[in-house]
């Protein structure tokens, strides 16, 4: 395992953090411009509690996860979380770092008092699918999708 810190993401980790959602679509049209993220990131700066985590290896950033911590009406009115975009170098992969991120996703959500934390996958990263059993996650329901087309 590697030594690795997480924190808050920075305008300034952007292009380096873009690079990394590269891995997570084979699509080339899913991505934006560094001009277009920035202008994202800051929106992101108005919601209560959403939060862009980067991992950085030896003062480089290998990792990243966003992080969005609800108030609730139901379940007591404790929050929930979503986790999302949780993406490793590949070449890093299977080190350890995808672990630390997860506990520090897991152990904001129990500071925050958060009665649960999910996240969606998709279905043919098996690979995936048991790293997040191996650390407690269990499949729970059905996710649903419906995707809007942003040319309309």
């Amino acid at each position: 395992m590697v030594s690795v810190f997480i924190r808050q993401a920075e305008n300034k980790d952007l292009s380096k953090i873009l690079i990394l959602y590269e891995g997570l679509t084979k699509d080339p049209d899913d991505r934006i411009s560094l001009e277009t993220a920035r202008a994202k990131f800051e929106k992101l700066k108005t919601y209560p509690d959403y939060q862009l985590y980067v991992a950085e290896v030896e003062n480089e950033i290998v990792g990243t996860f966003a992080l969005l911590i609800m108030d609730n009406l139901a379940h007591r009115g404790e929050p929930s979380a979503i986790i999302e975009d949780v993406v490793i170098r590949k070449d890093l992969q299977g080190r350890g770092i995808g672990k630390e991120m997860m506990k520090k996703a897991m152990n904001l959500c129990s500071e925050k008092g958060c009665y649960k934390m999910v996240l969606s996958s998709n279905l043919s990263r098996e690979a995936a699918h048991g790293f997040y059993e191996s650390l407690g996650f269990r499949k729970h329901g059905y996710s649903f999708i419906v995707e809007f087309n942003s040319d309309n």
